[in-house]
């Protein structure tokens, strides 16, 4: 039998898990303490500037059931939109091996961590980086610090991944794949191509194993992107002829402002055409057209709010939690308009690159990536214009469409919208499982005849 100090710490440490915290609709609880399973298998801080003590926070997930030696097995990064959103929602509601739910009893909210059946650590090691500095549990020692380019974000982003690999011997030599998704498809370029370009001075002992870059539903080269609005509504029947109209001329203005390297002015008019977009066509949310209500990214923040799951978390438990930092959306408001496409460029012509969308999505979608891959300098974009689209089958079904030439793919996932691990777990764990190790219709050459087309993991 314990002593009544440690039975009082046992109830206190209960009570923490139980009890009750008022929110905008009903009464909150943690259905039970972070199950021992969920736990990362290292998380905490990876320090930027040890002057300052500026820092990038992250959680590590080891392969669950790795194909080959640790040691050789790869490490995928995450890397959040926003700009300012937190890898925590990626880890906790899209790809990490647990996801938040919630349940409504006696006008009680109950959360609770779930099982995820289509987490990217399956087969690969994953790590979530709460990027950059500013946002979600990452610190940032004053505003001044947090960056304002790509640049800078990804010298950030390459000091804490070197710090992570060193924390470790089995991660010295594993290859890393970069994914993320909205507006890391900024990010994910920006350090990609910083890494490659920072490998070339550096000895082979501390370069970053760089191996491919991934990019779902991406904002990468927002003069062609903002261009694809109206068109795309109206031919999917969302505005009618006047509204297209209506909209493209937002949309030109925007992109004179970008072509005049009027910014923040850009930026804000690129605003103004998907606000009027979402007046025109009444939907709920423009990250997928085919929901009643937006995707429940609060369940996360309300999740981390919790001391105990900041402590299992090894976060700074004074951190008051968001999803997303308007902090750092404000200091990357300049940034958003700039173009990071001359980066996949120089990307696609040394690493392998995946450009994925989920069908739904009418942000960053399917039509606006198009728009600028069509303007890729790269002596591969004829072939890969020509090459087939095939269908894809997962377990037998259809889960989307796959075109591939050399070292750029893209995948199309049906039935999906801007959070496509959310949307489809399995296909979304199939196509980065795929596409890693080049299986399926994501092998390196493409081999089989028609009537074989679509089989994937």
């Amino acid at each position: 039998m314990g002593s009544k100090p440690e039975k009082l710490h046992l109830f206190l440490l209960i009570l923490l898990f139980t009890s009750l915290y008022s929110s905008s609709s009903s009464a909150v609880t943690l259905q039970s303490s972070f199950p021992k399973e969920a736990l990362p298998t290292k998380s905490g801080y990876l320090t930027v500037n040890s002057t300052t003590g500026s820092a990038i926070f992250y959680t590590y997930y080891e392969a669950q059931k790795p194909r080959m030696n640790l040691s050789e097995t790869p490490i995928i990064i995450w890397l959040q939109g926003g700009p300012g959103c937190s890898s925590m929602l990626g880890n906790f509601y899209e790809l990490g091996p647990f996801r938040v739910s919630s349940s409504l009893r006696h006008n009680v909210e109950h959360l609770s961590l779930e099982p995820n059946p289509g987490s990217w650590n399956r087969v690969f090691g994953v790590l979530f980086l709460d990027n950059p500095i500013g946002t979600g549990f990452s610190i940032a020692s004053n505003p001044e610090e947090i960056p304002r380019n790509q640049h800078d974000v990804a010298k950030h982003l390459f000091i804490a991944t070197r710090k992570f690999v060193a924390l470790d011997k089995l991660f010295e030599n594993r290859p890393i794949y970069l994914t993320g998704e909205s507006y890391a498809g900024k990010y994910v370029p920006g350090f990609g191509y910083y890494t490659l370009k920072k490998n070339e001075g550096l000895p082979k002992s501390r370069r970053l194993n760089l191996a491919g870059v991934a990019i779902g539903n991406g904002l990468t080269d927002p003069e062609a992107q903002v261009g694809t609005h109206a068109v795309n509504a109206y031919y999917s029947g969302l505005i009618n002829e006047k509204q297209k109209t209506q909209l493209e001329k937002l949309q030109m203005e925007a992109i004179r402002l970008t072509k005049n390297g009027n910014w923040s002015e850009a930026t804000s008019a690129r605003s103004r055409v998907l606000n009027t977009l979402s007046n025109m066509t009444g939907l709920a949310t423009l990250y997928d057209f085919r929901k009643l209500k937006p995707y429940e990214d609060e369940l996360v923040a309300k999740f981390l709010s919790n001391v105990e799951i900041k402590r299992a978390l090894n976060a700074r438990e004074s951190i008051v939690f968001d999803i997303c930092s308007d902090l750092v959306g404000k200091v990357l408001h300049e940034d958003v308009m700039k173009s990071v496409r001359y980066m996949v460029e120089f990307l696609v012509k040394n690493t392998k690159v995946l450009l994925y969308q989920g069908q739904c999505d009418l942000r960053d979608g399917v039509v606006s990536t198009e728009a600028w891959m069509k303007k890729m300098k790269w002596e591969g974009i004829g072939k890969f214009l020509e090459a087939e689209r095939n269908v894809w089958r997962v377990n037998d079904e259809l889960a989307g469409y796959v075109q591939k030439w050399e070292n750029l793919t893209h995948a199309v996932v049906m039935n999906a919208g801007h959070l496509v691990p959310t949307d489809q777990a399995v296909n979304s764990q199939a196509m980065i499982e795929g596409w890693v190790l080049e299986k399926g219709l994501f092998a390196t050459r493409l081999k089989q005849k028609p009537s074989n087309m679509g089989k994937s993991l």
